[in-house]
C-alpha cells in the first residue's frame, strides 16, 4: 500500500523524529523506558538558563551528546530516504533531529526544525565551527565570544525560515510520512494535520502510539523503521 502511494504521489514529505535516530544508536528523549529526559533535567542542561548560569554542566552535557553522535552513523532507513529523493519519490525531509544523519546519508532537501549538533557557533559574531571544537576543549571564537551548539535550546524560538519551509512543504504534500516522532512537540505535530487538511494521505510509523494516529490513513507500531523502509524499497524495485 505505502509503496503504491509513494509511486503515485507527486509530492512526498517525510517528517522524522528521535525514533529515526535510535536505530543508529542515539538515545531518544521521550520514550517511556529509555528517554534521555527521564534521566536529565533539560531545563538545567539544554536551556538558555544553563548557557548563561550553568555553563560547566551545559558544556559537559553537549560534549557527551557530540561524542555519542560521532560514535554513530546513518542506518539503512536514512540511506533509503536519500535514494528515494534521488529517484524523485521524496521531495522534502523535515526533521526534529539535530544529528545530521539525513545529510550524511545523502539527502539534500532537509529542513532542520531544531538546528544541528554538527556545528557550533559564536554567540558574539555568529561564526560557525565544526562541533569537534567541543571535543577538543575549545569553547571560544577567535573574537573571544563563547561557542555554543547550533541547536535550539529550551527557552529559544525555532528558526522562522525552517518553520516556513516546513509549513509550505506540508501544504504541498500529497503524501506525508511520519517516521519515529511521538508528535508531542509543536510546531512539528501540526504538519501532519496541515497536510491532511489539504488532502494528503498520512502515514505514521512509530514504536508507540501517537495522539494523531486517528488521523492517519496507515499506522505502523512496534517495528523498526529501517526494516519497514527496506520492505517498501523491495516492493518498489519489484514493480519497476
Amino acid at each position: 500500500m505505502l509503496a503504491q502511494w509513494l509511486q503515485t504521489s507527486k509530492y512526498t514529505v517525510v517528517l522524522t523524529g528521535a525514533g529515526m535516530s535510535t536505530e543508529s544508536g542515539l538515545p531518544d528523549f521521550r520514550s517511556a523506558q529509555t528517554g534521555l529526559w527521564n534521566q536529565k533535567n533539560p531545563q538545567q542542561l539544554a536551556s538558555t538558563y544553563a548557557l548563561k548560569h550553568n555553563r560547566d554542566e551545559f558544556i559537559a552535557f553537549y560534549q557527551y551528546r557530540i561524542r555519542t553522535l560521532q560514535q554513530c552513523e546513518p542506518h539503512t532507513g536514512h540511506i533509503l530516504l536519500a535514494e528515494w529523493e534521488k529517484r524523485g519519490m521524496v521531495q522534502n525531509i523535515v526533521t526534529q533531529n539535530v544529528d545530521g544523519f539525513h545529510q550524511q546519508a545523502g539527502s539534500k532537501n532537509v529542513i532542520e526544525l531544531h538546528g544541528s549538533l554538527r556545528t557550533v557557533h559564536c554567540q558574539r559574531c555568529h561564526k560557525a565551527y565544526a562541533s569537534d571544537m567541543y571535543i577538543n576543549e575549545e569553547f571560544y571564537c577567535t573574537c573571544g565570544g563563547f561557542l555554543r551548539p547550533s541547536v535550539v535550546l529550551f527557552g529559544e524560538a525555532l528558526p522562522s525560515d525552517a518553520i516556513e519551509k516546513a509549513w509550505l512543504a506540508a501544504q504541498k504534500a500529497e503524501l506525508l510520512i511520519v517516521l519515529g516522532s511521538s508528535l508531542q512537540v509543536s510546531p512539528a505535530n501540526q504538519l501532519p494535520l496541515i497536510a491532511k487538511r489539504n488532502g494528503a494521505k498520512l502515514v505514521i510509523v512509530n514504536m508507540e502510539p501517537t495522539e494523531l494516529d486517528e488521523w492517519a490513513d496507515l499506522v505502523i507500531h512496534h517495528r523498526k523503521i529501517g526494516e519497514i523502509l527496506k520492505e517498501i524499497d523491495s516492493e518498489l524495485k519489484a514493480g519497476e
